[in-house]
């Protein structure tokens, strides 16, 4: 924070409608160091209204979801950017996957679960036909896939 002080209050005519500070103090006024980031923002909102508005409508709504009705709103209490990024990843694939079961509907979905399964089927014998052969130091077969 960066405060900016002065003197000049204590002469000033309007200091009443100003603020409420003792006038032996003075006004004081705080900003942060990324104020000026935050001004351009607000401005790009207002100038861009619809596209906010449509952010809000697209976005906005999982996030309130998750937060809200799922009661995940503790996610700033974890220490370090991994085992929150692990969090968030968890608890947005489960959020999409609720969607998915919402939006398809039940015989759709299940019959892109057995092609899905038959193309993994037909990868599993593909890869059946290749082997991996890990040794140690000594060249002794330590395990092989």
């Amino acid at each position: 924070m960066q405060q900016y002080k002065t003197s000049a209050c204590k002469t000033c005519a309007v200091y009443e409608r100003c603020t409420k500070a003792p006038k032996n103090r003075g006004r004081v006024i705080e900003r942060t160091a990324y104020a000026h980031l935050l001004e351009e923002n607000k401005q790009r909102a207002k100038e861009q209204y619809a596209i906010y508005q449509q952010r809000q409508a697209i976005v906005e709504h999982p996030f309130g979801i998750i937060k809200r009705q799922w009661d995940f709103s503790y996610i700033l209490t974890k220490r370090g950017k991994e085992r929150a990024s692990a969090d968030v990843g968890l608890i947005f694939s489960a959020f999409n996957l609720s969607r998915i079961f919402t939006i398809l509907d039940q015989n759709l979905l299940k019959k892109f679960l057995r092609e899905l399964d038959f193309y993994f089927s037909i990868l599993r014998s593909y890869l059946k036909r290749f082997t991996a052969t890990f040794f140690d130091k000594n060249r002794n077969v330590i395990f092989e896939i």
